[in-house]
């Protein structure tokens, strides 16, 4: 089975991705983007989707805390990922949308879910008006009420405990005359939303800077650390005093990328940009 994974990207698959902050509309508008190009599979939240389906995955919105959440979407535990990637290998695929805040995030989705490389990205800026993402941003915030683009009755079968309510939207014909079809998509309330949203603190998230870089070069010296939080991920800004003679200049992108790999594995949070300056060199061992 695994040999059949690594024969998963071969296939001519075509992967879309919509991606915007959270609680901008996504999931609302999913189903709308994935008709107009032909999309029959939808990734959201760690659930494969199709045809108001849940295939397979578990969903983010049951999770206890806003962490939780997070590496469930991301597809962090193998098993997840094992049980998505094989029914996509039974599944007779084409085409397939994955949601997420950012490139970054939806990329790590496709990898980590062994499929090919994002072909075609989608803003929530370009099929939402600025008044319908803050409007969905209020919802988000002041109700903690989520969107999954299922039918009600599959929410309440597999996931009772967080079903709030359940919206039709009618399609329309060309003119504005009424369509026959109907989308039915499920308001949620996550367990997590219920209890508010844990975030990592600013001092626990500086700790861990300072481990990873003592771990890749305890000669490194740290000056200052800012941290800036966003919904797209966190964003670092390291100020490092660095001893005369240490190989350091070449391998720069190599602790950006040890630092974001190692907070990201064993928190789940996304770590979108790692900024590393160089204040000074000096004396080892002084200053």
């Amino acid at each position: 089975m695994i040999l059949d994974f690594l024969f998963l990207p071969l296939r001519r698959i075509r992967i879309f991705a919509l991606i915007g902050e959270s609680g901008t509309g996504k999931s609302f508008r999913a189903k709308l983007v994935a008709e107009k190009y032909g999309i029959e599979y939808i990734i959201d939240d760690g659930l494969l989707i199709r045809d108001n389906r849940i295939l397979a995955g578990h969903s983010a919105k049951k999770e206890k805390t806003f962490m939780a959440a997070v590496k469930v979407a991301l597809f962090d535990e193998k098993g997840q990922r094992d049980e998505v990637a094989r029914k996509l290998q039974t599944e007779k695929t084409k085409k397939i949308l994955i949601l997420g805040t950012s490139e970054k995030m939806v990329n790590k989705i496709a990898t980590r879910l062994q499929l090919p490389a994002i072909s075609k990205i989608i803003k929530i800026e370009d099929i939402a008006t600025q008044e319908e993402i803050e409007r969905a941003i209020r919802t988000r915030k002041i109700e903690g009420k989520h969107v999954i683009p299922v039918p009600s009755i599959e929410v309440k079968r597999n996931y009772p405990n967080i079903f709030y309510d359940a919206i039709r939207i009618f399609k329309h014909r060309k003119g504005g005359a009424p369509g026959t079809g109907v989308h039915e998509k499920s308001v949620v309330r996550p367990e997590y939303s219920k209890r508010g949203k844990v975030i990592i603190s600013e001092t626990a998230l500086s700790q861990m800077v300072i481990h990873c870089v003592d771990e890749y070069n305890q000669n490194i010296r740290i000056k200052k650390i800012v941290v800036k939080d966003d919904e797209a991920g966190y964003r670092l800004v390291i100020t490092i005093d660095v001893p005369y003679g240490t190989q350091l200049g070449g391998n720069i992108h190599e602790l950006q990328q040890y630092i974001i790999d190692n907070i990201e594995r064993y928190t789940g949070i996304l770590i979108e940009e790692v900024n590393i300056i160089i204040d000074k060199f000096i004396q080892s061992g002084g200053a």
